[in-house]
């Protein structure tokens, strides 16, 4: 009796294992190529796993590339490689799990708007980076969406402008400070420019010393890191859970960054509770919100937990740093290289601002530099692609897609997509968003650099006013041009960055 107890448990085990392996990657395959979709056959266990990996890794060693070079093959190699191979709609393997790209507007639309038919993909290693609104769903995401809308709500954007100018003004100024006797200056802005995100997003939205926003990002900078070699190597999340140098040292970076954030909660929670605490940045509005646990009669809809704000402050410090960083190190680059676009942008801050404070209305007629803006995210977005995945049967279009299959749109792709923007798709021209995104899209979906639909990235318009304020500010005091030093290598870690930084000429003006 024992012994037949154990075949049976054994042959129930096996048939889970073939049918994890096997059985449902080949259906799967077999109902995603009735629809159109094309890829690699369906390979045991690793799919194209394998070729991911030995892709980024070519990418990441290559030689640097010319300014006028596709940058694709080299940001998103496995992404380009596939779609070149079998077209638009096609399948990669992420092991036994098939992802389809999705390249059609109407469909990209679809899938941003039923929100909770497409899902985020639940990635157990993502939390230890930060989660948020982006890893949340459903009524979770729903609430804290909410309680957080009012933290980036105009009003409280424009007192948050004097943080912004304080922060641009020292960078400015330290760059000044460098050219000595000289008129001119060279140096790689991108480490100033890193650094003046991390400081307006230390002072605007936690109220906290530089110093401190900087030891939470570097802290998050090493995680992306070993998060990124993991998914270079191909490990299973599982991998998290074994004793190595790697995973010890993941553990020990979540901790730190876990007691430094509850620390400037705790900190500000006292200074609240005394009437000294600020309620105007992001921080001050998440625990008015927690305060409400004090209050059994409040509606739990309308309050946030501690390690939901703890979540929260972990993401906007990421991706507020980061994604700003690279909006603003992308322009300079892109004008330094144009200048005519330079010049422009220069005789319009001059004009509508001159050499004083830029204020909100201001920054919100810079017409030119909100259409560069806009270009920039085009060629150059912080994130290069979205994924969604679908949990149960559902319809997308025409199709039937089966629960398990990832979603994946290249937001980099769409971008740069000539059917969709023209023949000129790769050439810098920020006149297509001169009449706004509707016009320049032709009112498809197809340019998205924070999401879009009712997922669209919160703090958006805190990224592109922090980016004015720092371009209209660099154009009153400085001209500047490509160094002769300047390599170029872009390459995705959180967002898309310059691997070798960007080497600038400065001209004091």
């Amino acid at each position: 009796m024992e012994t037949l107890l154990a075949l049976i448990i054994l042959s129930i085990g096996a048939w889970r294992v073939l049918n994890w392996v096997w059985l449902r990657p080949k259906s799967l395959e077999k109902c995603l190529r009735r629809q159109g979709f094309r890829g690699n056959p369906y390979r045991l266990f690793y799919g194209d796993k394998k070729d991911m990996t030995k892709m980024i890794k070519e990418a990441r060693n290559s030689k640097p590339i010319s300014i006028s070079d596709d940058i694709l093959p080299r940001v998103i190699p496995h992404i380009f490689q596939t779609v070149k191979k079998h077209g638009k709609n096609a399948i990669f393997w992420h092991g036994t799990t098939p992802e389809v790209y999705i390249m059609d507007p109407l469909l990209i639309k679809e899938i941003f708007s039923k929100n909770y038919d497409f899902q985020k993909p639940h990635n157990p290693l993502a939390k230890l980076l930060a989660q948020g609104l982006v890893g949340a769903e459903g009524v979770h995401w729903a609430k804290n969406r909410r309680i957080m809308n009012p933290a980036f709500h105009p009003d409280k954007l424009k007192n948050m402008l004097p943080a912004f100018y304080l922060s641009c003004s020292e960078l400015v100024n330290r760059w000044d400070e460098g050219f000595s006797q000289k008129d001119t200056c060279e140096l790689d802005i991108w480490p100033s420019i890193q650094d003046l995100s991390t400081n307006i997003i230390a002072s605007t939205a936690f109220g906290v010393p530089y110093q401190q926003g900087k030891d939470i990002f570097e802290l998050q900078k090493e995680q992306a890191y070993h998060l990124m070699e993991i998914a270079r190597l191909g490990l299973s999340p599982t991998w998290r859970f074994l004793p190595t140098k790697r995973n010890r040292r993941m553990k020990e970076i979540e901790k730190k960054i876990q007691a430094t954030i509850r620390g400037i909660i705790d900190d500000r929670l006292k200074a609240m509770k005394t009437g000294h605490g600020s309620s105007n940045d992001l921080l001050g509005a998440l625990l008015e919100s927690s305060l409400g646990n004090e209050q059994p009669v409040m509606n739990k809809n309308s309050v946030m937990n501690i390690a939901d704000i703890v979540e929260e402050c972990k993401l906007f410090f990421l991706a507020g740093q980061e994604n700003t960083s690279v909006t603003i190190v992308w322009t300079m680059f892109l004008l330094s290289i144009h200048q005519d676009w330079q010049a422009r942008a220069r005789e319009e801050v001059l004009q509508v601002i001159g050499h004083d404070e830029p204020n909100f209305d201001g920054l919100n007629h810079l017409k030119i530099v909100n259409m560069i803006l806009h270009e920039v995210l085009r060629l150059y977005p912080p994130v290069t692609s979205i994924n969604r995945k679908i949990y149960k049967e559902t319809k997308l279009g025409d199709m039937s897609l089966p629960a398990g299959v990832l979603l994946l749109l290249p937001t980099i792709l769409l971008h740069y997509d000539q059917e969709l923007w023209g023949d000129d798709a790769r050439e810098f021209k920020p006149e297509r968003f001169s009449e706004g995104i509707s016009r320049a899209t032709k009112g498809k979906v197809s340019f998205f650099p924070y999401g879009w639909g009712p997922r669209i990235c919160i703090a958006q318009n805190f990224a592109l006013l922090e980016a004015k304020m720092a371009i209209a500010m660099i154009l009153q005091r400085f001209s500047f041009e490509l160094s002769t030093a300047y390599v170029h290598t872009p390459y995705k870690i959180v967002a898309l960055q310059p691997q070798d930084g960007v080497h600038l000429i400065l001209n004091r003006l």
